[in-house]
């Protein structure tokens, strides 16, 4: 596995990660689509305009996976992190993550902050597995007019449908 920076140069090849990605958010929230591969790489062009450092693996000449860092120095955020299905459990995500981790190391911080989709258990568990844990942030907003909300979470002393 080689971790290379992304460049305008890389677009088409990260560009179907980003729609799968986008695919699999939209899963978390019961929606069902399909991959947008052109606005997969506008989204990264956008990145790569407002100096987002992105990163993504190689395996084999192939894309694994990829991560952007959003930073808001000295903060670094973990814009968003994808690894293909078919390169899991290979180490991809942690080499991305430490990626980000050394951005955030070159602004004097010892972490990165993450967004988390409260369904994404997989993402929790791998955040739980590099020592990251629940700091303060909860999200609040409307459902979208198709959304079907499906479960009840507890956050303290409140119930959210969810």
């Amino acid at each position: 596995m080689e971790i290379i920076q992304v460049t305008a140069e890389h677009l088409d090849m990260v560009a179907p990660l980003v729609a799968a990605f986008r695919i699999t958010l939209k899963g978390y929230k019961g929606i069902v689509s399909r991959p947008d591969v052109p606005a997969g790489r506008e989204e990264l062009a956008e990145y790569l305009a407002t100096s987002f450092p992105v990163f993504a693996a190689m395996v084999d000449g192939t894309c694994a996976g990829y991560v952007v860092c959003r930073v808001d120095e000295p903060c670094v955020w973990v814009e968003s992190i994808y690894t293909d299905p078919a390169f899991r459990r290979r180490q991809i995500g942690t080499a991305l993550l430490r990626e980000a981790e050394k951005v955030a190391a070159s602004f004097g911080e010892e972490t990165v902050f993450n967004y988390v989709h409260p369904n994404n258990h997989g993402m929790i568990a791998f955040l739980r597995r590099h020592g990251y844990t629940v700091l303060n942030l909860i999200e609040i907003r409307k459902p979208y007019q198709d959304e079907k909300l499906s479960h009840v979470i507890r956050v303290g002393e409140h119930e959210f449908d969810y």
